[in-house]
This record gives structure tokens, C-alpha cells and sequence, in this order.
């Protein structure tokens, strides 16, 4: 039988007045590392590995907020 927790990973988070500020201020983060990686690190592969990895990063982020943050509970 599959387990509540991971049917939850499964299951559509909609954005809340407590998580929705929560992903704004990830993705500015992210942004903001961005910007500054964008002027040391020159372009090629490993550059768009860099790029995807924190991409993927950000996504595991917002999913975390998404999917582990209760309601009324910000950090």
C-alpha cells in the first residue's frame, strides 16, 4: 500500500498566503546566485550543467515549501 507521504508527492500544491511568499523569495535567491555565477563561471557544457543543477535545485526547494510547509508555519 502506498504510503499518505508519498501520494502527497504525487498531489498538486496551489500556492497560500503562507507558502506563495515562501517561492517568491527562493527564486529571488536563485536569481540573485544567478547574477552573480553569470560573471565568474564561462560559458560551455559545464556551465549549463551548472545551470540545470540549480535549476533543479529550485525545484526541489519550492517543492519542499509545497509540499512539507504547514499552514500558518513560515520560517
Amino acid at each position: 500500500m502506498i504510503s499518505e507521504e508519498v501520494l502527497n508527492r504525487f498531489t498538486f500544491h496551489p500556492a497560500t498566503p503562507v507558502t506563495g511568499p515562501l517561492h517568491d523569495e527562493v527564486r529571488a535567491e536563485f536569481r540573485a546566485m544567478l547574477t552573480k555565477l553569470d560573471g565568474l563561471v564561462p560559458n560551455g557544457r559545464h556551465n549549463s550543467l551548472m545551470l540545470t543543477a540549480l535549476q533543479e535545485a529550485m525545484m526541489w526547494a519550492n517543492a519542499a515549501i509545497a509540499c512539507d510547509t504547514e499552514e500558518g508555519v513560515s520560517t
